[in-house]
Order: C-alpha cells, then sequence, then structure tokens
C-alpha cells in the first residue's frame, strides 16, 4: 500500500501516489505498472482505466511536478520583493526546497527522459517555470547599459543549470554524505560568483 493511502473514488491519483513511491525508491524508469498497482492497493487492470502504459503514469507524475515547481518558483520571486536581487536568490533556494520535498516528482520531471518540448502536457508548465527565472533575470540586468545586457534567456538557463547542477551533486541521498559545503551555500555562493562576473553586481556586494 502506498504511504500516501488509497481514498476510495480517487484511483487515478491513488496510482501517481503510488508511482512517486516507487519512483523515489527505484527511479522513473525502475518499477512496472504491476507494481504501481500492487503498491495502491488495486489490481492490474484497474490502471489500465487511468493510464495507457507506465509512460503516461509518469507523465502525470511530471506534470503535476511541474506544476507544483512553477508556483513554487513564482511564490519565491514574489514579484521582485523585497528586492530584486534577494527574490532572485530565492528563487535558487526553491529549486534546492523542491528537490528535497518532492524527490519523485523531482525525478519524474528531470530523470526519466522526457522532455518538455516533445510532451505538449509539460511544456507550459515548464515554461511557466523557466518564465519565473526569464523575469527575475530581466529584473536584475534592466539596470545594465543595452550593449552589456546578456540575454535574460541565457542568464536563466545558465542559473538553471546551476542549480540542477548542485541538486544533483549535492542536494540528492544521505545528508551531508558528499558535499563539502551546505547545497544552499554553494548554489548562492556560485550564483554571486556569476552575477559578478558579468557585471550584473558590484564585486564588494
Amino acid at each position: 500500500m502506498s504511504k500516501r493511502g488509497y481514498h476510495h473514488g480517487n484511483l487515478r491519483q491513488a496510482l501517481v501516489e503510488a508511482a512517486l513511491d516507487l519512483i523515489e525508491e527505484k527511479g522513473p524508469t525502475g518499477f512496472t505498472l504491476s507494481e504501481a498497482a500492487k503498491t495502491a492497493g488495486v489490481t492490474p487492470a484497474a490502471v489500465y482505466r487511468h493510464f495507457d502504459g507506465r509512460e503516461a503514469l509518469i507523465i502525470e507524475c511530471a506534470r503535476q511536478g511541474y506544476s507544483i515547481f512553477a508556483d513554487l518558483m513564482e511564490h519565491a520571486w514574489n514579484d521582485g520583493k523585497p528586492s530584486p536581487l534577494a527574490a532572485f536568490g530565492a528563487t535558487g533556494r526553491a529549486y534546492l526546497a523542491f528537490a528535497r520535498k518532492y524527490p519523485g516528482h523531482y525525478m519524474a520531471m528531470f530523470e526519466s527522459g522526457l522532455s518538455p518540448n516533445r510532451v505538449p502536457l509539460l511544456a507550459p508548465l515548464a515554461a511557466r517555470a523557466l518564465g519565473v527565472m526569464e523575469r527575475a533575470t530581466a529584473s536584475i540586468t534592466d539596470h545594465l547599459p543595452a550593449d552589456r545586457r546578456p540575454p535574460a534567456a541565457m542568464v536563466a538557463a545558465h542559473i538553471w543549470s546551476m542549480s540542477h547542477g548542485v541538486v544533483e551533486l549535492y542536494a540528492r541521498g544521505e545528508p551531508g554524505a558528499r558535499a563539502p559545503f551546505p547545497p544552499e551555500e554553494l548554489l548562492e555562493s556560485g550564483i554571486g560568483v556569476y552575477l559578478r562576473g558579468l557585471g550584473i553586481i558590484a564585486p564588494d556586494h
């Protein structure tokens, strides 16, 4: 039985939660639909009333993950309050917090081989999350002269990549097992070095 529990009348979500448990335990490609059914406490045939295969189930896990992720990023950005730079840092911390709190969703989104570019259900949600980063980047770079202002999409992609790298290398597995410094500190200092290098923030900031 899924640790999240099966509630009568909500079999579709019970299967998603069972899949999330299995993804955390075995990875996004390490379980079968039969295992998801067993974890949810239903027969394998019941799965096909809602999902036509394992990929469809994983896509739904990823879809819900991207929705949560985008909401968290928008909350962290908070329209650039109390200051654009502080809010920008909050989006990085939100990335790490999401990976920690929702590991099954995170793995379904980023470790299952699914690309939002080829899955129409995921594309708008992934774009919403990236859009937060692009708005945040535009806000902290708008004081630079136009000829020295890097494209917001490029900076957002760099920060996203840095955040993802810190998660994969230092924010997964046993706490403190591999990280020479706390992941939040690594990400904050890395973003600081990057932004100073671009001249977005002053060297002594």
